[in-house]
């Protein structure tokens, strides 16, 4: 968890922190991080009305024209849902491509959304048991997924906890997007921390009364520790961040699941995972987990991101490791 771990910022070139040379190349070299994210901030702008018109042109291409990954999509839904006849896979497909479309624009939309905007947009149901451990100046550990419009959720949670509010995230390779989505990301208050550094972090900051936020439905790397369980009819593995946190701080987890109520109208609840200090069998956090997020996404499977090569890893190579 030390610094020297954390993934390092990469862009095209293939020595992007050799020494800055004496030379004039070395202002140009830094120019690709400094340049105006001007056109995000006019396209911003633009009445949502507007920009789910061009969402709906932007999904109907990634269904009809150019699928998107149609090949990935198709195969991950047809192991999750063997049952499904043809009429209802292509429904969800064409489904799932509009509500990808529809978040890239609201991602756009965040860089300019007021407050206001935001709490009508993102409801919070059940904030009362977080809050209410909070208040008794506990921290707590909160564990979310891919699941509609995350982004959102963030924002949404940053603005109602009424507590400091720390998420986990893993740095993008461009700089450019780094330096713009953390500031979108932390609008109103969020602070950012790069998730192998995040237990450090934790322990460092320990006095700090805190919510602690991650998603934690991605794929694992290989050089992560990793539970290996059944996903939407898979050996699947996941990432055990959120039960090595808890384990070690004894924080209190809850599951945040996210639902659409109607197009850029998005719903919150808070599912308890465990309790303070509750001790678990290794494994079972991560199990509870998983079951949340699986009935979440067979709830509403269009709002999952099918795109994603979720399932790299075989459990045959590296589940005895």
């Amino acid at each position: 968890m030390d610094r020297r771990s954390t993934p390092r910022p990469v862009t095209m070139s293939e020595h992007p922190h050799t020494a800055p040379p004496a030379t004039p190349s070395a202002p140009a070299r830094a120019a690709p991080e400094a340049r105006p994210a001007w056109w995000v901030r006019v396209v911003s702008r633009a009445p949502l009305a507007l920009l789910y018109r061009l969402a709906d042109v932007l999904g109907w291409l990634a269904f009809r024209v150019f699928p998107y990954r149609d090949a990935v999509v198709r195969e991950n839904l047809a192991h999750a849902f063997p049952d499904w006849d043809p009429a209802r896979m292509r429904e969800v497909r064409r489904q799932y491509y509009q509500g990808f479309a529809d978040m890239l624009v609201e991602v756009i939309k965040s860089a300019t959304l007021s407050e206001a905007q935001i709490r009508r947009r993102v409801r919070i149901v059940n904030l009362e048991a977080p809050r209410a451990h909070l208040a008794a100046g506990g921290s707590v550990l909160l564990a979310a997924a891919h699941q509609c419009n995350w982004e959102w959720m963030l924002l949404g949670l940053s603005l109602e906890l009424g507590y400091p509010l720390d998420a986990a995230y893993k740095p993008l390779v461009d700089r450019w997007a780094e330096r713009e989505m953390k500031k979108v990301r932390s609008r109103f208050g969020c602070r950012l921390i790069p998730a192998k550094q995040l237990l450090a972090d934790i322990l460092k900051r320990g006095a700090v009364t805190r919510a602690v936020a991650m998603v934690a439905d991605q794929e694992p790397t290989t050089s992560e520790r990793k539970h290996w369980t059944r996903f939407l009819n898979r050996d699947t593995a996941f990432y055990m961040g959120p039960e090595e946190i808890s384990r070690v701080t004894r924080f209190p987890v809850f599951f945040i699941a996210m639902r659409r109520v109607r197009r850029g109208y998005y719903e919150m609840h808070f599912v308890p995972l465990s309790g303070a200090g509750e001790r678990l069998a290794p494994g079972e956090l991560t199990e509870r987990y998983v079951q949340a997020v699986e009935a979440q996404i067979r709830s509403a499977p269009a709002d999952w991101p099918w795109s994603h090569k979720r399932w790299k890893l075989k459990k045959s190579l590296y589940a005895g490791r």
